[in-house]
Protein backbone atom coordinates (compact mmCIF):
# COMPACT_ATOMS: atom_id res chain seq x y z
CA UNK A 1 0.00 0.00 0.00
CA UNK A 2 1.28 3.51 -1.11
CA UNK A 3 1.84 6.01 2.03
CA UNK A 4 1.54 9.67 -0.60
CA UNK A 5 2.71 12.77 0.20
CA UNK A 6 1.31 15.55 1.80
CA UNK A 7 0.36 18.84 0.18
CA UNK A 8 -0.77 21.67 2.80
CA UNK A 9 -2.33 24.84 1.54
CA UNK A 10 -2.53 27.85 4.16
CA UNK A 11 -3.86 31.42 3.78
CA UNK A 12 -5.62 34.22 5.57
CA UNK A 13 -9.33 33.87 4.65
CA UNK A 14 -10.18 35.40 1.39
CA UNK A 15 -6.55 35.12 0.06
CA UNK A 16 -7.82 33.04 -2.55
CA UNK A 17 -6.43 29.37 -1.33
CA UNK A 18 -9.93 27.47 -2.01
CA UNK A 19 -10.44 28.39 -4.92
CA UNK A 20 -6.39 27.60 -6.18
CA UNK A 21 -6.80 24.04 -3.96
CA UNK A 22 -9.69 23.18 -6.43
CA UNK A 23 -8.02 23.81 -9.41
CA UNK A 24 -5.24 21.60 -8.14
CA UNK A 25 -7.99 18.69 -7.43
CA UNK A 26 -9.37 19.03 -10.86
CA UNK A 27 -6.10 18.75 -12.26
CA UNK A 28 -4.31 16.32 -10.57
CA UNK A 29 -6.27 13.52 -10.39
CA UNK A 30 -4.15 11.40 -7.98
CA UNK A 31 -4.60 14.15 -5.37
CA UNK A 32 -7.81 13.59 -2.99
CA UNK A 33 -8.79 16.55 -0.35
CA UNK A 34 -8.69 16.12 2.90
CA UNK A 35 -11.97 17.08 4.41
CA UNK A 36 -11.63 18.96 7.95
CA UNK A 37 -13.68 18.48 11.40
CA UNK A 38 -15.48 21.32 12.61
CA UNK A 39 -17.45 22.71 15.51
CA UNK A 40 -18.98 25.18 13.74
CA UNK A 41 -22.29 25.37 12.48
CA UNK A 42 -23.47 24.52 8.42
CA UNK A 43 -23.93 27.25 5.87
CA UNK A 44 -26.74 26.92 3.95
CA UNK A 45 -24.63 25.62 1.04
CA UNK A 46 -22.47 23.04 2.99
CA UNK A 47 -22.48 19.19 2.98
CA UNK A 48 -21.30 17.49 5.87
CA UNK A 49 -18.76 14.86 5.12
CA UNK A 50 -18.37 16.93 1.61
CA UNK A 51 -17.18 20.14 2.70
CA UNK A 52 -16.38 19.87 6.39
CA UNK A 53 -17.19 16.91 8.89
CA UNK A 54 -19.64 18.79 11.08
CA UNK A 55 -19.13 17.38 14.66
CA UNK A 56 -21.24 19.19 18.10
CA UNK A 57 -18.20 20.66 20.22
CA UNK A 58 -19.07 17.78 22.63
CA UNK A 59 -18.41 15.28 19.52
CA UNK A 60 -15.27 17.37 18.91
CA UNK A 61 -13.79 17.12 22.20
CA UNK A 62 -14.24 13.43 22.73
CA UNK A 63 -12.33 12.50 19.47
CA UNK A 64 -9.53 15.05 21.16
CA UNK A 65 -9.88 12.93 24.07
CA UNK A 66 -9.17 9.48 22.21
CA UNK A 67 -6.29 11.34 20.27
CA UNK A 68 -7.85 11.16 16.71
CA UNK A 69 -6.78 14.11 15.50
CA UNK A 70 -3.75 14.96 13.62
CA UNK A 71 -4.23 18.07 14.38
CA UNK A 72 -6.52 20.62 15.74
CA UNK A 73 -7.39 24.67 16.52
CA UNK A 74 -9.32 26.94 17.70
CA UNK A 75 -9.40 29.05 15.04
CA UNK A 76 -12.32 31.55 16.46
CA UNK A 77 -13.56 31.12 19.93
CA UNK A 78 -16.00 28.74 20.13
CA UNK A 79 -15.18 27.35 16.62
CA UNK A 80 -12.77 23.92 16.50
CA UNK A 81 -11.18 22.68 13.43
CA UNK A 82 -9.40 19.74 12.61
CA UNK A 83 -8.03 16.88 10.57
CA UNK A 84 -8.85 13.51 11.58
CA UNK A 85 -6.11 10.58 11.02
CA UNK A 86 -8.66 8.92 9.65
CA UNK A 87 -8.95 10.97 6.92
CA UNK A 88 -5.43 10.83 5.96
CA UNK A 89 -5.62 7.40 6.19
CA UNK A 90 -8.47 6.66 3.95
CA UNK A 91 -7.06 8.45 0.91
CA UNK A 92 -3.58 6.67 1.38
CA UNK A 93 -5.67 3.20 1.30
CA UNK A 94 -6.69 4.78 -2.05
CA UNK A 95 -3.51 5.17 -3.31
CA UNK A 96 -3.40 9.05 -3.35
CA UNK A 97 -2.16 12.17 -2.04
CA UNK A 98 -3.47 14.62 0.68
CA UNK A 99 -4.35 17.63 0.22
CA UNK A 100 -4.86 20.19 2.90
CA UNK A 101 -6.72 23.06 3.14
CA UNK A 102 -5.79 24.60 7.07
CA UNK A 103 -5.28 27.85 9.31
CA UNK A 104 -1.39 28.49 8.87
CA UNK A 105 -0.94 26.69 12.63
CA UNK A 106 -2.47 23.24 11.54
CA UNK A 107 -0.18 23.69 8.62
CA UNK A 108 2.80 24.05 10.38
CA UNK A 109 1.91 21.35 12.89
CA UNK A 110 0.88 19.09 10.05
CA UNK A 111 4.26 19.93 8.36
CA UNK A 112 6.49 18.74 11.49
CA UNK A 113 4.73 15.64 11.76
CA UNK A 114 5.32 14.58 7.85
CA UNK A 115 8.07 16.82 6.98
CA UNK A 116 10.16 15.51 3.80
CA UNK A 117 6.93 13.77 2.50
CA UNK A 118 5.29 17.13 2.91
CA UNK A 119 4.78 20.47 0.85
CA UNK A 120 3.67 23.56 2.76
CA UNK A 121 2.48 26.29 0.38
CA UNK A 122 1.08 29.80 2.04
CA UNK A 123 -1.06 32.00 -0.09
CA UNK A 124 -1.03 35.46 0.22
CA UNK A 125 -2.97 38.53 -0.47
CA UNK A 126 -1.37 41.11 -2.60
CA UNK A 127 -1.94 42.73 0.36
CA UNK A 128 -3.79 43.47 3.22
CA UNK A 129 -6.03 46.52 2.16
CA UNK A 130 -6.74 44.36 -1.06
CA UNK A 131 -7.79 40.82 1.60
CA UNK A 132 -10.56 43.43 3.05
CA UNK A 133 -12.03 44.19 -0.32
CA UNK A 134 -12.08 40.34 -1.10
CA UNK A 135 -13.59 39.44 1.91
CA UNK A 136 -16.48 42.42 1.50
CA UNK A 137 -16.90 41.55 -2.17
CA UNK A 138 -17.98 37.92 -0.75
CA UNK A 139 -20.50 39.46 0.67
CA UNK A 140 -20.51 36.68 3.86
CA UNK A 141 -19.10 38.64 6.71
CA UNK A 142 -20.75 40.69 9.12
CA UNK A 143 -18.92 43.64 10.47
CA UNK A 144 -18.15 42.09 13.33
CA UNK A 145 -17.09 38.74 11.67
CA UNK A 146 -14.78 40.87 9.19
CA UNK A 147 -13.07 42.46 11.84
CA UNK A 148 -12.31 39.34 13.29
CA UNK A 149 -10.94 37.72 10.01
CA UNK A 150 -8.84 40.59 9.85
CA UNK A 151 -7.13 40.30 12.99
CA UNK A 152 -6.70 36.70 12.37
CA UNK A 153 -5.44 37.66 9.22
CA UNK A 154 -2.78 39.48 10.63
CA UNK A 155 -1.92 37.05 12.65
CA UNK A 156 -1.72 34.33 10.09
CA UNK A 157 0.43 36.25 7.99
CA UNK A 158 3.11 36.46 10.38
CA UNK A 159 4.04 33.14 9.89
CA UNK A 160 4.29 32.48 6.44
CA UNK A 161 8.13 32.37 6.37
CA UNK A 162 7.58 29.22 7.70
CA UNK A 163 6.14 27.37 4.98
CA UNK A 164 7.78 25.75 2.25
CA UNK A 165 6.62 27.79 -0.52
CA UNK A 166 4.54 31.27 -0.70
CA UNK A 167 2.35 32.30 -3.52
CA UNK A 168 1.06 35.72 -4.13
CA UNK A 169 -2.44 36.03 -5.16
CA UNK A 170 -1.50 39.27 -7.65
CA UNK A 171 -3.59 37.82 -10.59
CA UNK A 172 -5.26 33.90 -9.89
CA UNK A 173 -4.80 32.08 -13.01
CA UNK A 174 -1.00 33.05 -12.62
CA UNK A 175 -0.93 31.73 -9.01
CA UNK A 176 -2.53 28.69 -10.29
CA UNK A 177 0.23 27.91 -12.74
CA UNK A 178 2.68 28.48 -10.29
CA UNK A 179 1.32 26.46 -7.40
CA UNK A 180 0.80 23.78 -10.42
CA UNK A 181 4.17 23.71 -11.15
CA UNK A 182 5.33 23.55 -7.58
CA UNK A 183 3.31 20.84 -6.80
CA UNK A 184 4.17 18.66 -9.85
CA UNK A 185 7.85 18.52 -9.06
CA UNK A 186 6.71 17.69 -5.86
CA UNK A 187 5.33 15.18 -6.36
CA UNK A 188 7.47 13.37 -9.26
CA UNK A 189 10.49 14.11 -7.47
Amino acid sequence: MMEGKVIIFSAPSGAGKTTIAKEILNSFPNINFSISATSREMRKDEKNGVDYYFLTIDDFKKKIANDEFLEWQEVYEGSLYGTLKSEVQRIWDEGKHVMFDVDTLGGINIKNIYKEKALSIFIQPPSVKELEERLKNRSTETDESLKKRMERADFELSFANQFDKIITNHNLQKAIEETKKIISEFISG
